[in-house]
């Protein structure tokens, strides 16, 4: 009896892994960002810049740049990052509240100031200018960060 148990409870074990219905364990990563094809500053400052964005960014915009709707703007292929580049830097470096309309919807939520030199806002603004299908393509500097936060 104990024996037959033994079998009958094996028996499942392997049929139940060789199921035909196979899950998976693979994860679906957002579209990834190629820096290779960048000139060599704008390539090193993306690459910092998304040191910068996993860090502080991720968790309201998400690893895809799609953001949560209705609460954290998207900043993949953002009307709002496009047209707005200079309040796009003064809202990294200072913060952001208030409404703000995005791709057709409206947002109205805050954003910290989230400590960052002048150095880490152009990185990360060029790394979200070039990644999730904004090609932006032109290097932000700092001495244009330092401009835009000082006017």
């Amino acid at each position: 009896m104990i024996r037959l148990l033994k079998f009958s409870l094996a028996f499942l074990v392997i049929v139940s892994c060789n199921s035909k219905e196979k899950t998976t364990t693979k994860v679906d990563y957002p579209e990834k960002t190629s820096f290779s094809s960048h000139n060599p500053d704008l390539k090193a400052s993306m690459e910092r810049g998304k040191l910068v964005y996993d860090d502080l960014c991720i968790t309201c915009h998400m690893a895809d740049g799609k953001g949560a709707t209705k609460v954290f703007p998207p900043l993949a292929q953002s009307d709002y990052l496009k047209n707005n580049q200079e309040k796009s830097i003064i809202g990294i470096k200072k913060g952001m509240k208030g409404e703000i309309v995005v791709n057709g919807i409206t947002y109205n939520s805050i954003m910290t100031p989230l400590g960052l030199s002048d150095k880490e806002v152009a990185d990360v603004m060029n790394y979200i200018n070039n990644s999730w299908g904004n090609n932006y393509g032109k290097l932000i500097t700092v001495e244009e960060v330092t401009k835009v936060i000082k006017n």
